[in-house]
């Protein structure tokens, strides 16, 4: 008798707990491949949910599987603060009465539920009445019950409590914060906004993509006047290049938050970060002794010059490509973030940029900004970037990368000498005139159908040198 009492005591709560489980509210509302909206934290983070409920300083966020997010308005841009609100204001109306039984720092627990509590626990009594009568039945059969079966059942009891607490937990409401470190999904960029930056400098560029990469092939010469204004040259000149093929440069589509941003301090002097829109590289703002090119004269007037293997690149911010780029993007950094002019997408004033050089603006979405003072283009990859392990900081560069082509060995530094002049001077031949102390002095370059590319060097007493080359 004693081990009978001792049976139902435990069998009690074990049947009220297996009909709490059959008849508890499974998972959530959301599963994959169910849309869930995208909400904005002003730190940069995007997290993911469908309103649930919301109060004067936060919301509630429904994920997959019926997890539940807490998200304080104050972390929320301005933007999405106001459409937390809007929906707060329009389901206090309609749904006052359910608010009032919603726990905000715990499980978010809708009205309805509690009726599946109450049809578990009939279940549980009617599951115990059936119970008893089969142990009734047990007795007259002259069938004992030993205190082995009851430690089975309090070992079995311990089991679904374990389960069931677990189950109780995993709907927990977790807080997202603008403290708090979070993995973001940012929604890939359309191809279709990405060409739109390059369209207005087609077909002298040519566009093209895949599921990863926006590719962007040119050959690397703007159509723009270049080289003039150079007061540190190294007697480099414009010359093609193949960016072409599977040598064209390559824009995720994807971007990726960095966990920790790398700056152009001390990366990437080695290499370009991003790709201006007309096709041309750009180039960090430093050259790979450290030193601003800008500052230190070895730009043209247009922001660019020229590498060691004749390939023009830019280091400051082109600008200028905002005459014809409008509003759009004047460029694409190589983490896959646009970078914009002077000026916001929308046409008002830019806002204050962050160390990175960029923020979000007023559609939720990162981007860069060029400006006339360092570091002119990015202060440090936002982005999550992928570096040449051949390469260590801070020469290090970012890849995919597409490659320039040498034609000639490199030049030494001509001291004293100032660009003053570039021009065509017929189909694929140019001049450049630069001075120097003394006087003037030239060179005329060209190159023919068959890549044979002739250099013809004049000094300031108007000696000559000729050097031919063939690619």
């Amino acid at each position: 008798m004693p081990n009978k009492i001792l049976l139902k005591i435990i069998l009690i709560p074990f049947f009220l707990l297996c009909s709490i489980v059959s008849f508890a509210h499974p998972g959530g509302h959301y599963h994959n491949g169910d849309v869930l909206n995208n909400w904005h934290l002003k730190n940069g983070n995007t997290v993911t949910g469908n309103f649930s409920m919301g109060k004067n300083d936060f919301i509630l966020l429904e994920q997959k599987e019926g997890v539940m997010l807490k998200v304080l308005l104050l972390d929320l841009t301005e933007q999405d603060q106001q459409m937390a609100n809007s929906k707060i204001k329009k389901y206090e109306s309609l749904n006052n009465e359910f608010l009032s039984t919603i726990n905000a720092a715990a499980h978010g627990q809708k009205v309805w539920d509690y009726f599946y509590i109450l049809l578990s626990l009939l279940f549980g009594f009617i599951t115990l009445f059936i119970f008893s009568k089969m142990l009734s039945f047990f007795q007259k059969s002259n069938l004992t019950v030993n205190k082995t079966l009851a430690v089975c059942a309090c070992f079995a009891l311990m089991i679904i409590s374990t389960y069931a607490c677990k189950k109780s937990t995993d709907n927990v409401v977790a807080t997202i914060s603008s403290n708090t470190a979070t993995t973001t999904i940012i929604p890939a960029t359309t191809t279709s906004f990405i060409d739109s930056a390059f369209t207005p400098f087609k077909p002298a560029i040519s566009t093209s993509w895949d599921a990863v990469y926006f590719h962007v092939a040119s050959n690397g010469v703007p159509s723009h006047n270049k080289m003039v204004g150079i007061t540190n040259w190294q007697q480099q000149v414009p010359i093609p290049q193949f960016y072409t093929g599977t040598n064209s440069w390559s824009i995720p589509l994807q971007p990726v938050y960095a966990a920790t941003p790398l700056s152009t301090k001390t990366n990437f002097m080695k290499g370009a970060v991003a790709i201006a829109a007309n096709g041309i590289p750009i180039f960090n703002a430093l050259n790979n002794r450290g030193e601003d090119s800008y500052l230190i004269g070895e730009l043209d007037n247009w922001g660019g010059h020229c590498g060691k293997a004749d390939d023009y690149h830019y280091h400051a911010a082109p600008l200028h490509l905002g005459t014809t780029s409008g509003l759009l993007p004047i460029a694409f950094a190589l983490d896959g973030f646009a970078v914009f002019g002077a000026k916001e997408p929308d046409g008002t004033a830019m806002q204050p940029l962050d160390t990175c050089h960029g923020h979000i603006y007023n559609n939720g979405v990162y981007h860069y900004h060029g400006t006339g003072n360092y570091p002119y283009v990015i202060g440090a990859m936002k982005g999550k970037v992928t570096t040449d392990p051949l390469t260590p900081a801070p020469e290090n560069q970012i890849l995919p990368q597409a490659f320039a082509s040498a034609l000639r060995p490199p030049l030494t530094p001509l001291q004293g000498a100032a660009i003053t002049a570039y021009a065509a001077t017929g189909i694929n031949a140019y001049k450049l005139t630069y001075t120097k102390t003394g006087g003037t002095a030239f060179i005329n370059y060209s190159w023919d159908a068959n890549n044979k590319y002739t250099f013809i060097f004049t000094d300031v007493n108007g000696g000559t040198t000729t050097s031919i080359y063939q690619r």
